[in-house]
């Protein structure tokens, strides 16, 4: 049953694109609270993780790579009518999952949107407070170049 629900999640991140950063970082407070520990949170994490999209291999380049994770994390964007559109993958599991929630809240967005976001819901659902110190400075360097990445592609403009 859990894991019906786990994909249910997966299947509504992908027909997000039509709602805003806010809306999205909810829905992902109210899927969090869904669940009564951590352990149940830190399996939804893992399995959000595996269920990302299949990352090109040709991807997987130092450029590509998150400075400051643990980890190795690849970002990858492109843009197109106005839009950033990240995919990532990481050769560590919770990184994966960190990654892939990052991934849906930002992804389909102008750079405008990306950079003006107020990012809550990392602290709503209690991550910060779940994640070793390597970890939370892992996830501030995602978010770090995710908003580099929309940066770059408003000045292109």
């Amino acid at each position: 049953m859990q894991l019906k629900r786990h994909q249910k999640c997966w299947d509504n991140c992908l027909i997000l694109t039509v709602q805003s950063i806010q809306q999205i970082q909810d829905q992902i407070i109210d899927e969090f609270n869904f669940f009564q520990d951590w352990s149940e949170k830190y399996q939804y994490l893992i399995d959000l993780g595996k269920n990302l999209p299949e990352f090109n291999d040709s991807n997987r380049i130092d450029s590509n790579l998150i400075k400051g994770c643990q980890s190795k994390v690849w970002l990858n964007s492109s843009f197109d009518n106005n839009l950033v559109v990240f995919e990532a993958d990481s050769d560590a599991i919770i990184s994966k999952g960190i990654i892939s929630l990052l991934i849906r809240v930002f992804s389909g967005h102008t750079p405008e949107e990306i950079i003006s976001a107020n990012i809550d819901f990392i602290d709503k659902i209690g991550l910060n407070s779940h994640l070793s110190q390597t970890r939370a400075n892992g996830l501030l360097s995602m978010i770090k170049q995710i908003k580099i990445y929309a940066l770059a592609y408003q000045a292109k403009k």
